[in-house]
């Protein structure tokens, strides 16, 4: 049970075993690819008949990790710089009185293992093992606002350039050939999307973050991100995602 009345009824395997590095919204990075895999209770094909008509799908999930930390009534969201404080209604910031978060992913395709369905997505901004508590497919002629605005959320992003030091670039390539998982575009999109809490933006210095079982260093100056080096981490990540490509 998550909670009074709410059940658990899948977990998500993504490529993002950490925090830092998950996108701050689904969508911004197409590569992230994501598997959802149903609890026992719900592993059964009859409740996926029919979701495979619909390109994308709604994911009520909990913040799982954000639950010891309690809530805020007021947060500083990072798209804002880090300066501006809004009410957490006006957020989608993790430390909320329940924890509840919302998603629009690509249905990328349902496997089948067995008699039990296992939904591949895409454009995931989900943590490694987050907790699905309910799925609803995407209906464009309601659920799309034509007229629709986000107040002081609309603003430019600064392009960034990102670039692979040798190194890093052969180890890409390679660890593409072995597991199928394309791990430069992912980094691409992934630093493009700026990871980096506010606090740390305007700095020249060196970060680390990890995707699937991949350490990666990288280096800011301006809006310039060199990945300086890859390594294996020596855990196996996501061994299931293994050989899935990501949408073109």
């Amino acid at each position: 049970m998550a909670g009074d009345g709410l059940q658990i009824v899948g977990r998500i395997r993504s490529c993002f075993p950490e925090n830092f590095g998950v996108p701050r919204q689904a969508g911004l990075v197409p590569t992230a690819i994501a598997e959802l895999r149903f609890t026992r209770e719900f592993s059964r094909k009859e409740l996926v008949r029919g979701l495979e008509q619909f390109s994308h799908v709604w994911l009520l999930f909990l913040f799982h990790q954000a639950l010891a930390e309690g809530w805020q009534p007021t947060v500083r969201p990072p798209r804002l710089g880090g300066r501006r404080r809004l009410g957490v209604f006006a957020t989608r910031s993790p430390h909320r009185p329940n924890h509840l978060g919302l998603s629009l992913v690509r249905l990328l395709g349902i496997d089948q293992e067995g008699d039990q369905p296992v939904l591949i997505l895409g454009g995931v901004d989900l943590l490694d093992n987050t907790p699905v508590l309910d799925i609803k497919p995407y209906l464009s002629y309601a659920d799309a606002v034509g007229d629709s605005h986000c107040g002081c959320f609309e603003q430019e992003d600064v392009p960034v350039v990102v670039t692979f030091s040798a190194v890093a670039g052969d180890f890409c390539r390679d660890y593409q050939l072995q597991t199928g998982r394309p791990l430069a575009r992912l980094i691409e999109e992934v630093l493009a999307a700026d990871p980096r809490p506010a606090s740390q933006r305007g700095r020249k210095k060196s970060f680390g973050m990890s995707l699937w079982d991949v350490n990666i260093r990288w280096q800011v100056d301006g809006n310039r991100f060199h990945v300086l080096s890859c390594t294996v981490t020596g855990t196996a990540g996501s061994p299931t995602l293994k050989g899935i490509q990501a949408p073109r």
